[in-house]
């Protein structure tokens, strides 16, 4: 077998690497369409690492903007309405960029980039930014198990869990990249911890950054909307729409759990004391409060 084929025969995608960033290789591929994109002061950018409540904040954003109107976020499924900036479809046939070419701004848009390959423009725009951070061990596990139903992936094991290898990036440079430029560029920095123990302040949050007045009763309905039980069921957002070929869900649903605190089920005492010692060595120069457990 080569590095690149499963035990099933199933064929997982190479990295490549961009300014030393381990991207897929389609990516890469396609990159300099990506980097010359031109934002609008308008767009709205939402960024992640990888499996840290990309979908979650899409809807709540799409929800706010759309002041709780259920039917108006139904319209489309979320890849849709908030294209994926720097994903292109394997064969090149579509892309986050073809699809925002044809849309007039204000355009939400997703990435997974860390913020140095965040492309110009959305600096120069005066673009606002919403990033959420997630713990890591939390979003290792969730990695691990988009990694068994994704057939595009690259493989990845929870022995990788120092996160320094994986697509995008570390996930230390990720989340610090963002939380550094906070004050000096059009940051929200939110956690996904926080978003979970009080989501009515965090999606206040979101709304007074957004500069969207919403009632108490609007923000309660946004917050059950959003729920991870209300976006599991819903085939706008649970990415149901996205075909067998490319999402194996005998393997793992993309929506799973979406718990604080579920690495606790898959971390050994060993593990955990080796990734915790780790951790604080690597963070001690950026005082992000992340918390494991709520």
């Amino acid at each position: 077998l080569s590095h690149d084929e499963n035990m099933d025969g199933t064929t997982r995608e190479r990295l490549s690497h961009i300014q030393g960033i381990p991207l897929l290789e389609r990516v890469v591929k396609y990159w300099p369409r990506v980097e010359k994109f031109q934002a609008s002061e308008e767009d709205l950018l939402i960024a992640t690492y990888p499996k840290a409540g990309t979908t979650w904040t899409q809807e709540v954003v799409d929800s706010i903007l759309n002041e709780g109107d259920v039917e108006k976020c139904k319209r489309a499924p979320t890849q849709v309405r908030m294209p994926f900036l720097e994903m292109t479809a394997p064969d090149g046939s579509s892309s986050g960029i073809t699809k925002l070419e044809v849309m007039d701004p204000p355009r939400v848009i997703k990435t997974h980039l860390p913020i140095q390959l965040v492309p110009r423009s959305f600096w120069d725009a005066g673009c606002k930014v919403i990033y959420m951070a997630r713990n890591p061990k939390d979003t290792v596990v969730s990695y691990y198990h988009f990694d068994r139903m994704h057939l595009y992936q690259p493989d990845i094991c929870l022995v990788l869990c120092k996160m320094g290898i994986l697509g995008w990036g570390s996930w230390y440079d990720h989340v610090k990249g963002y939380w550094k430029e906070r004050h000096n560029k059009k940051i929200l920095y939110i956690l996904y911890e926080d978003m979970k123990e009080d989501p009515v302040r965090e999606v206040t949050r979101i709304a007074q950054f957004l500069k969207r007045q919403l009632s108490k009763s609007t923000i309660e309905h946004i917050v059950q909307m959003t729920a991870f039980s209300a976006m599991r069921e819903n085939p706008m957002a649970n990415y149901s729409t996205i075909p067998d070929t490319i999402f194996d869900r005998t393997a793992s649903e993309f929506m799973r759990k979406g718990e604080v605190g579920d690495w606790k089920n898959h971390f050994s005492a060993g593990e955990d004391a080796a990734f915790e010692e780790h951790y604080r060595k690597i963070m001690s120069d950026c005082p992000i409060p992340i918390r494991f457990t709520i």
